[in-house]
């Protein structure tokens, strides 16, 4: 079997064949491996397609990062494992880590802002209640929630120097990709996971249909994972916004009315959402940012993140899970395990930050047009997923 047949990879490249424990735990078989064809297109596809600045698409007033991705926020490691397994495996896990080292011990600062609540976000309470994060950020496929919270919590009590941690608040979204995958058949395992978070890493992240996004759809077109940054350069902050893209609406790409003039395969015709139509599906998006916030306004970064989305022609559906989590690295908003003593603590004043609200709102329009034109075309016996034309979409911006 060559490197293109293999049914799994790890941050959007294909890797060494793998086995995968039965539900059982005990026993392992041997994943199913995809036509070469259909690997080739994926892995191929993912290198050769542009970036939105690549198309002169460069929303608002501020500079990217040197990546022009969540991981320009110093620290930051994304990890991707990829599940496609014969004609109806398109799935997969992306993990975010906030830093390098033991986060159940050394928590940062972190916030949830709810769009519409038609999603599964696990662990979401306690970080509104405490404003920290204690564990990696999973994203995954609706019925994945809870084998990768189990993954989670077995790898946060195996770190050294959590020997007599009792309590793990995993923090894991989703979105469904039913229509891709077969999501009912749970193929996403434990290791999968785990995978995902120990292979996370610094520098470029792997876009379109890698990790979570594997079996998403956004706007009628494949969807996936796009990322995007802002740096401000009175302050020397960073934003990072990496996105799960799996909704719909009107797609509009930098004012342009995409959706009057391209329209995805078997889409209905543009206008009010019918029943069932693409505007239904949800979106995760996770912030980060060197700026010293607290709780408070990193939730009120990670609502703008989801307000960002409005830009792109977002519906907001009644079906839609639409979810922002948000969190710092600065290590004055780190909370230590069991601290109990006052200390001195950096913030930003409440003032300061409308620059980073609209960095945020930025680079959540960024990701989610990366998430678009970085996604290649995925077909599986579940359906199909077609990537949006690029010649026709750089067509309409010119015109």
């Amino acid at each position: 079997m060559n490197r293109h047949q293999q049914s799994s990879w790890n941050d959007g490249r294909a890797v060494t064949p793998k086995r995968r424990r039965s539900e059982g735990g005990s026993s392992w078989k041997c994943l199913s491996a995809i036509s070469a064809i259909s690997a080739l297109m994926i892995v191929a596809g993912a290198q050769t397609r542009p970036r939105a600045r690549d198309l002169g698409i460069a929303p608002g007033v501020y500079a990217p990062g040197a990546l022009n991705a969540i991981t320009d926020v110093e620290g930051v490691r994304v990890g991707h494992t990829t599940v496609v397994e014969g004609e109806r495996v398109r799935t997969g896990v992306t993990a975010i880590v906030p830093h390098t080292g033991n986060l159940f011990q050394d928590k940062v600062a972190g916030a949830v802002f709810v769009g519409n609540a038609f999603g599964k976000l696990a662990g979401s309470t306690q970080v509104a209640e405490l404003g920290t994060i204690e564990t990696p950020i999973i994203l995954t496929n609706t019925l994945s929630v809870g084998v990768a919270i189990d993954a989670v919590v077995r790898y946060t009590i195996a770190q050294p120097g959590n020997e007599q941690v009792r309590s793990v608040n995993a923090l894991v979204g989703e979105t469904n990709d039913g229509g891709l995958n077969d999501i009912r058949g749970l193929h996403v395992t434990r290791d999968h996971v785990l995978d995902a978070i120990r292979n996370a890493k610094p520098g470029a992240v792997a876009e379109g249909a890698v990790g979570a996004g594997t079996g998403t759809m956004c706007y009628g077109w494949k969807g996936g994972i796009g990322t995007s940054s802002r740096r401000l350069d009175r302050t020397g902050y960073t934003v990072g916004v990496l996105a799960q893209t799996n909704f719909g609406g009107n797609l509009t790409i930098a004012g342009v009315p995409v959706f009057r003039l391209l329209q995805p395969p078997r889409r209905p015709a543009a206008g009010p959402a019918a029943d069932g139509d693409p505007a239904d599906g949800s979106c995760m998006l996770v912030v980060a940012t060197d700026a010293p916030l607290d709780a408070r306004d990193l939730r009120r970064l990670a609502a703008r993140a989801v307000f960002g989305l409005a830009r792109t022609g977002s519906a907001y559906s009644n079906g839609s899970g639409d979810f922002a989590v948000a969190f710092s690295t600065a290590v004055d908003q780190r909370s230590r395990f069991n601290e109990t003593a006052a200390r001195a603590r950096a913030t930003l004043p409440t003032d300061a930050t409308s620059p980073l609200f609209e960095a945020a709102l930025e680079a959540t329009e960024e990701a989610v047009y990366n998430s678009l034109f970085q996604a290649t075309t995925v077909r599986s016996a579940i359906g199909n997923a077609e990537a949006i034309p690029i010649d026709k979409v750089r067509e309409l911006l010119k015109k």
